[in-house]
Parts: structure tokens; C-alpha cells; sequence
């Protein structure tokens, strides 16, 4: 596992690296290497602690073992740019220019505010001659002079990782100086690398009213509507950019991941396949060509381009899990044995590591080896818990205040309040618990437009909570109660206003949106008239289906069995309240009824939503359309019952998830 500078540690730890730091900044070095050798004995890892040794070494005259102690170091922290830097320093004491160069490009690469390395590199170019680089690296210089010393000490720590010592560094000195645009921009990034989006959208909102033609800020601007899944708005601000340079390949490349958002799939697989020509050996490109084609059902495809991805990058566990997670992919033992290979070797990145666990869970249970997948799974969960900050307590405060406020009398009194539409018919519940075949069932009928999970809800919830949250005690849902008729009429109005852009024209569309089971009140008081389907899967299977699945983003509380049983107990809670509170305003479709009887079940799903019988439902695996989830091949075949018991193969393993889940394994048939 990478140890990262971020990393929690021990106030004692902290004090004791600042009082390194300070010996090497009075010039005391071999205090310092001491010091620093002391500390790297409880904290081998420790990105600053190797810097520390590195730097006090090369001090002291000892270059070659400074030298060592970064090779050690890169094999932790590949990607921090002062490693290079400071390489580039040691080749500069031993006369090697072409090696210090080399050193020193990789570290500006990475983070391009280090005024040093820019000028050493310009007195190197000078050196050998190299006018012209000499000249651009010259250039960097004095940009970096314009800036405020905050803002290019901030921009350095932003590139190396460090977003809370950025934050720290940037946030007072904009508090104190008003409109900088640089360190306007720098916040709004720290922004979005923390999925602060509101922050950040509006802090470039504001740049680009200073700054109009800040093309950078701009693609900024449009990833952060991106990543709000805006992907109507995040288009139009790429295509603003790509009117300027249409070969740019950042804005190209966002404009095919916007027009994935969009459902617009042939769009992105043409410009993916576009892309590709230009750089054929970008393994990000062949990923996401390989999701579109999968979503499209293009299964051969897609894992062509998945294996076009891992040759590119051999330690690419997202391309390695993307395989797997078809469900219906068999790995060889070539693949396994490169899958054993990359997890097992130290340079491989932390999320490269957890996804390549999930990728050997999950290869290894399909033949069967259901200790060694059991190890694999359990030590990726593990991986992935530890950049989480996933906190129980917080869903579970936000249970005990929507069912303090959103009581029968509540809704009682907001009677005929919100849109009257009854276009959406919203799917909730937990993930894997057979969502998808639902949607793909009633996509399968004549009048229903099937989307995907569509963050539109969530986002209206996050807008009521308000800037700069309260986590423990949240505005939301409390502020449901001082909104008016018309406030609810207006969120259901814009609901429906932004979620046009998925439909086709037909009369009902679906959100399958999961997690909307936590806004039920804020849905009825919106859109009173709309369906609501809760998709239910038994608890053992459920918790363990979730377990052994890596997402692509959010479910952070499926990374533990102690999580998602305390998840689990949390849903069934909440679920019960909306029963109580909106007595059949929900209806309850268990996985294993519509395993057992799909034409019984689709009757009465089609029944609930007032829609007639079509055969096709039934004949779901037939209907083609593009599905983003989990279960895309799955639901392209019939139905089948072998993910029912697939639990049991671990029951030992599983034995505390038993234990923890408790009455939830018979009250989630209530």
C-alpha cells in the first residue's frame, strides 16, 4: 500500500518531522539526517521522512547515497515531483547535465510551480547549448514571478497531493487580497479533487466573469460541471473550447466522457476511436472506448479494448476489474498470473492495487478457489476502506431526522403541494439488489424510457443542505419545512426541466438512482404523482453482492462488513417509516419473487405503474438499449437463479456479517 504524506499521523510523529525540518532549515544536516534516520525507522514510507534524508544527505556531501535513498523512495512516491527535483539537484553536483535534465523535466511534468527546477533548467539548456528550451524554461521563471509567492507555494503543494496544506495556504491569502484569478482557480481545483463541486462551481463561475478567455479555467469549468453530472451544460462549455482548438485532446476527450453522461454513445465511441488514432497507446482511452461499447452491448468489443488497455499499462487494475465486472468474462492463467504479479509489487498504485484485488476476488471464485478469492476480496475492501472517509453515523443521523420531520401530519399538511407530473417512475433500494432488471423490465415496455442513475435528486438535496455542512447536525431534511407549495412545485418543475435531455419523447421515463431511498419525503413533496419502486434483495446476498463489487464512484459504506451491515438495518429503518408515513405510496418488488415468478411480478410492477401488459417485458434480455450498471450482460440474458446462493459459499467467512445484520435477515421481509 502507498503510505501518502496526507496520511493521519501521531501528533508526536507530526512534531517530531516539523523539528527535522526545521535542523535542515538552520543548516544543521547532519542533525537533521539523524533526526530524519530515527523517524524512518518507525515510518519506512514516509514520503517526507525519505525527502528529509534525501535532501540533509545531499547536503552533506554524501550524493550517492542520497541518490539511493531516492530510488528507494520512488518506489513509494513515483509521482512526487520534489523526488525529482531533488534528483535533478544530485545529478547537477555530480556534472551529469543530461541526467539532471531528465530528472528535472519529470518533476516540472508533474508540477510545474517549482521555480527551482525551471531554473536550473534554464542555466542547464544554456550550458549545452539548447537555446530554445533554455528560452521556455526562462518563460517559466518569470510566470512564476508574476504570481503571488502563496499562490505558487499553494499550486506546488496542489501537484504534489497535499490539498489540505494547499487549501491552508490559499484560502487565507484570498480571504485577505479579494479577486486573484490564479488562486481563485487553484481553490476551485482543490475543490474538485475533494468533490467540493458547489465550491468550485461557482468560484469559476466567478473567474470566468474576470477572465473570459481563461481557456484553462474554462475546461476546469467544465469538468466540475461533469463531475455534477451537468453533462448537457459540461458539453456546451467543451464545446466552447474545442470552437478554438478542435485537435486539443483534454477538451476532446471530456466532450466523449460528457457525451457518455448524455447517453449519447455512438457520439463518444466515434471520438474514443478518434482519439485512439492520435494516441494509440493511452490506456485511459481504451477503457473508456471498452465502457461505451459495453453499455452498448457491444461485449467483443469492449474486451478487446479492455485487453488493449492493459497492454498498455500492464499494472491497470481498472481494466483488469472492468473484465470482470462484465460478470461473465473467465480470466487465463496468463492473466491471473500478471493480475498476481502487479498486486504483489510495490510500485503499483493504491487504487491500481484494490483494483486488481477485486479483479483476483472475483477471477479466482469463478473457478471456484473460494478461500483464495475470499483473501483477495477481503484485503481489496480493506485497501479501498483506507481512503475512504466514509462515516456511518452520518447516514444514520440523516435516517433519525427525516423520520423526526417527515411525519404522516407532515405530509398531511403539504397535501397537493409540488409538480402534479407523473412521468418519473423512480427504482430505489440498495445496489445489487436487482435494480437494474426492474428498469430493464419496464424499459422493455412501449411507453417507458429507460436512462440510468440519474444524480438529479441528490443534487437537490445537497443544494438544501446548503454551503459549508453541518454533517452532525444537517440543514436537510429540516429545511423541508419551511419551503412553500411553490418551492416544491419549482424543484419538481426543474427535476423534470433537467432531466429531459435522457428522454426520447415517451410518456414515463425511470431514475434508478439507489440511494434515492434517503429522499422518498423530498420526492413525494416534489412529485407527488410519481411511481416509486423499491428493489429488494435478501440481506446475505445483498451485503455480500456489494462486497465483492468495486463502484466506480460512492457506495462508500460497501468497503466493510461492519458498514454495510449497519447500512442494511439503516435501509430497512428508513423504509419502514416511508410505509408507515405514505402507506402504499411505494411498492416493494423482491429479487427473489421475480426470480421465482417473472410474469406474476411483472403484472403487478406494471399494475403499480398503471401501464398495460406488453409481452416484451417478459422478454426483457431482448430489448436493446444501453445499461451503465453492474449488471449490464446479466440483463441481457434470461432470467437465471445463480446469484441467489452464491453467499453460501463463504458462509464461514460471513459468519459475523450474520451476526451483525441480526433480525434484518427476517425483517426484510415485512
Amino acid at each position: 500500500m502507498n503510505a501518502k504524506a496526507a496520511d493521519p499521523l501521531p501528533t508526536s510523529a507530526e512534531h517530531a518531522i516539523r523539528c527535522a525540518q526545521q535542523l535542515q532549515s538552520e543548516g544543521r544536516y547532519a542533525e537533521a539526517l539523524q533526526a530524519a534516520e530515527a523517524l524512518a525507522a518507525e515510518m519506512p514510507e514516509h514520503r517526507d521522512v525519505l525527502y528529509l534524508i534525501a535532501r540533509s544527505q545531499r547536503y552533506l556531501g554524501m550524493t550517492d547515497a542520497a541518490l539511493q535513498t531516492l530510488a528507494r523512495m520512488e518506489q513509494w512516491h513515483p509521482h512526487f515531483s520534489r523526488l525529482h527535483e531533488e534528483r535533478g539537484h544530485c545529478y547537477v553536483v555530480k556534472r551529469d547535465a543530461p541526467g539532471a535534465i531528465d530528472a528535472l523535466l519529470r518533476g516540472v511534468n508533474t508540477n510545474p510551480a517549482l521555480p527551482s527546477s525551471w531554473n536550473l533548467l534554464e542555466g542547464l539548456y544554456r550550458m549545452t547549448g539548447d537555446a530554445a528550451n533554455a528560452t521556455t524554461a526562462g518563460a517559466h521563471v518569470a510566470t512564476l514571478k508574476k504570481l503571488a509567492p502563496e499562490v505558487v507555494r499553494a499550486t506546488s503543494l496542489f501537484s504534489d497531493g497535499d490539498l489540505g496544506h494547499a487549501e491552508h495556504t490559499i484560502r487565507p491569502y484570498l480571504l485577505r487580497v479579494g479577486n486573484d484569478v490564479e488562486g481563485m482557480r487553484l481553490l476551485a481545483r482543490i475543490g474538485l479533487a475533494r468533490e467540493v463541486l458547489d465550491d468550485a462551481e461557482i468560484l469559476l463561475e466567478a473567474v470566468l466573469k474576470l477572465a473570459p478567455d481563461y481557456h484553462m479555467a474554462r475546461f476546469d469549468y467544465a469538468q466540475v460541471l461533469f463531475a455534477r453530472h451537468l453533462y448537457q451544460r459540461a458539453c456546451e462549455e467543451t464545446e466552447k473550447l474545442l470552437a478554438i482548438d478542435s485537435e486539443h485532446l483534454d477538451y476532446r476527450a471530456l466532450y466523449a466522457s460528457a457525451s457518455v453522461g448524455l447517453g449519447e454513445h455512438e457520439r463518444a465511441i466515434a471520438l474514443y476511436r478518434e482519439l485512439l488514432r492520435d494516441m494509440p497507446g493511452a490506456a485511459d482511452l481504451h477503457l473508456s472506448l471498452a465502457h461505451a461499447l459495453k453499455t452498448q452491448g457491444q461485449q467483443a468489443e469492449a474486451i478487446e479494448s479492455y485487453r488493449a488497455a492493459t497492454a498498455a499499462r500492464p499494472d491497470f487494475g481498472d481494466a483488469y476489474w472492468s473484465l470482470a465486472n462484465l460478470k461473465t468474462y473467465r480470466f487465463s492463467d496468463d492473466e491471473i498470473a500478471r493480475m498476481r504479479s502487479g498486486e504483489a509489487s510495490p510500485a503499483t498504485a493504491l487504487a491500481d492495487r484494490y483494483h486488481l484485488c477485486f479483479a483476483l476476488g472475483k477471477a479466482l471464485e469463478d473457478r471456484g478457489d473460494h478461500v483464495g478469492s475470499w483473501q483477495h476480496y477481503e484485503r481489496g475492501n480493506a485497501l479501498k476502506r483506507s481512503e475512504s472517509g466514509y462515516r456511518p453515523e452520518i447516514f444514520e443521523t440523516n435516517t433519525r431526522k427525516q423520520i423526526e420531520v417527515c411525519t404522516r401530519e407532515f405530509f398531511a399538511g403539504r397535501a397537493g403541494a409540488g409538480d402534479p407530473s407523473a412521468d418519473p417512475i423512480f427504482i430505489v433500494g440498495l445496489p445489487r439488489a436487482g435494480s437494474t432488471l426492474i428498469e430493464q423490465i419496464l424499459a422493455s415496455h412501449s411507453q417507458v424510457e429507460g436512462t440510468q442513475e440519474l444524480g438529479d435528486i441528490p443534487r437537490i438535496a445537497l443544494d438544501l443542505q446548503g454551503r459549508d455542512p453541518d454533517l452532525d447536525d444537517p440543514r436537510y431534511p429540516g429545511v423541508l419545512a419551511d419551503l412553500s407549495f411553490d418551492e416544491f412545485r419549482r424543484l419538481g418543475a426543474k427535476y423534470l426541466h433537467d432531466t429531459r435531455i435522457y428522454r426520447s419523447g415517451k410518456p414515463y421515463f425511470i431514475d434508478k438512482m439507489p440511494n434515492n431511498f434517503r429522499h422518498l419525503g423530498l420526492i413525494h413533496l416534489m412529485l407527488p404523482n410519481a411511481k416509486i419502486i423499491d428493489a429488494r434483495r435478501e440481506p446475505m446476498a445483498c451485503c455480500f453482492s456489494n462486497f465483492k463489487q468495486l463502484f466506480a464512484s460512492g457506495q462508500e459504506f460497501t468497503y466493510s462488513i461492519e458498514d454495510i451491515a449497519r447500512y442494511y438495518r439503516t435501509y430497512l429503518e428508513l423504509m419502514r417509516h416511508w410505509d408507515a408515513v405514505l402507506p402504499g405510496r411505494v411498492l416493494r418488488v423482491h429479487h427473489e419473487d421475480v426470480v421465482d415468478d417473472l410474469e406474476g411480478s411483472v403484472h403487478r410492477i406494471l399494475d403499480f405503474c398503471g401501464l398495460p401488459f406488453e409481452p416484451g417485458c417478459l422478454e426483457f434480455h431482448k430489448t436493446a438499449r444501453s445499461v451503465r450498471t453492474a449488471s449490464s450482460e446479466q440483463v441481457r440474458r434470461p432470467i437465471f437463479r445463480d446469484g441467489i446462493g452464491q453467499w453460501t459459499n463463504y458462509a464461514a467467512e460471513l459468519a459475523p456479517l450474520r451476526e451483525m445484520l441480526g433480525d434484518a435477515l427476517v425483517r426484510y421481509r415485512e
